[in-house]
């Protein structure tokens, strides 16, 4: 999936500008660098368009996956995206269904099952049939 077609579904399920969805998924994907050891992480970003890696790349601080769960990272992605935590729910879903549409060779399903159980409402959405967009 390229670049402008992630951003538009991203804004399209978020009922956001495209610019405002960039901003929501870039701060999805930084807390989900956080969550993710640095070597899931670059299995991830190498599927992803250019623009989209930046909070994906590793730092040494980010190399060991940090232990939060659902509610903490809904928190974080509310805390970077200016948005109350049901709004930052509802873009985290957005977003991660959009990474389920880009990925290829079921590296989101093996995302998901690194994440704890209490993420099963946060990444559900995405593995549901019909959750996913005809890609252009």
């Amino acid at each position: 999936m390229d670049y402008d077609t992630f951003v538009d579904q991203v804004a399209r399920r978020t009922g956001t500008s495209s610019q405002r969805a960039v901003e929501l998924i870039r701060a999805t994907l930084a807390t989900l660098a956080e969550r993710l050891t640095g070597g899931e992480v670059l299995d991830l970003a190498v599927q992803l368009p250019e623009p989209l890696r930046p909070p994906l790349r590793p730092t040494p601080d980010t190399e060991a996956a940090q232990r939060f769960g659902a509610a903490e990272f809904v928190a974080r992605v509310a805390l970077r995206s200016s948005v109350e935590e049901p709004a930052a729910r509802d873009v985290t879903g957005a977003v991660f269904t959009t990474l389920r549409e880009a990925v290829t060779g079921g590296e989101f399903d093996e995302l998901v099952v690194r994440l704890p159980r209490d993420y099963r409402d946060l990444v559900e959405p995405a593995l549901a049939p019909g959750a996913a967009l005809r890609r252009r």
